[in-house]
């Protein structure tokens, strides 16, 4: 899960950064309105923390803006102001939660999972991936090759999550890197090998159809092809 965090506060921020990281959550972390609004307009967020005042642009206008270019990511604001007129318009303009600094760091994440939980419950059908017999079930966070059971732990699940969502194209390692580790990509480590690597062996070994390929000089593509053609086929090696 994916969440967009505008704080303009640097120990909050980097607080709040911190511990989503070690609830599982990938965070991009932004101090200013605008830097906020391009990153929520370019991608995508299971949900985004947003405080209200902010040295450029109200967080109240940028949702605003947000929701009139058609987008529902589930938002949660942050604010000290605690007056029953700006929860109310937070609301009304396109807000779904609203939290008054400070508060405390498991309130925040019981807030989270519940926006997270109602938007699965809206967009039911979306939360279940299918790939020839590879089935994920995002809400209750399951994975089944057939009829077996898969155990991923909470990056392989993101990983292979982010393999499913874009199944069919190629994806560079650097792409990888940032939008599953929230990391640049170093070019000198292999950690994003690696863990494809353990991926694969357990959702492919034992299996006929192979659905992760590495794609010479280019990254790794998810896709149900059968193994002999991806073996004769010269865009792709096996590692």
């Amino acid at each position: 899960m994916k969440v967009l965090l505008v704080e303009d506060e640097l120990k909050l921020g980097e607080y709040i950064k911190k511990g989503l990281t070690e609830a599982g959550f990938i965070v991009d972390h932004h101090m200013t309105g605008l830097d906020g609004y391009h990153a929520l307009m370019i991608e995508e967020f299971s949900v985004v923390l947003m405080d209200v005042m902010l040295p450029d642009v109200n967080g109240f206008e940028l949702v605003q803006r947000h929701r009139a270019a058609g987008k529902h990511t589930p938002v949660l604001f942050l604010t000290a102001k605690d007056d029953l007129s700006d929860r109310v318009k937070g609301i009304e303009i396109g807000g779904d939660d609203y939290l008054t600094k400070p508060f405390a760091f498991a309130e925040l994440i019981v807030r989270i999972k519940s926006l997270l939980r109602r938007a699965n419950q809206a967009d039911y059908k979306s939360s279940i991936i299918h790939m020839a017999d590879l089935k994920m079930d995002i809400a209750k966070r399951t994975v089944h090759r057939g009829d077996t059971a898969i155990k991923l732990t909470a990056k392989e699940f993101s990983l292979l999550q982010f393999f499913l969502e874009r199944q069919g194209e190629v994806l560079p390692r650097s792409v990888i890197a940032s939008q599953v580790w929230d990391i640049n990509f170093d070019s000198d480590t292999n950690v994003i090998d690696v863990a494809i690597r353990r991926l694969r062996i357990k959702i492919d070994d034992g299996f006929g159809t192979k659905l992760i390929h590495t794609v010479r000089g280019m990254g790794y593509r998810l896709d149900a092809l059968d193994t002999s053609i991806s073996g004769d086929d010269p865009e792709y090696n096996e590692l």
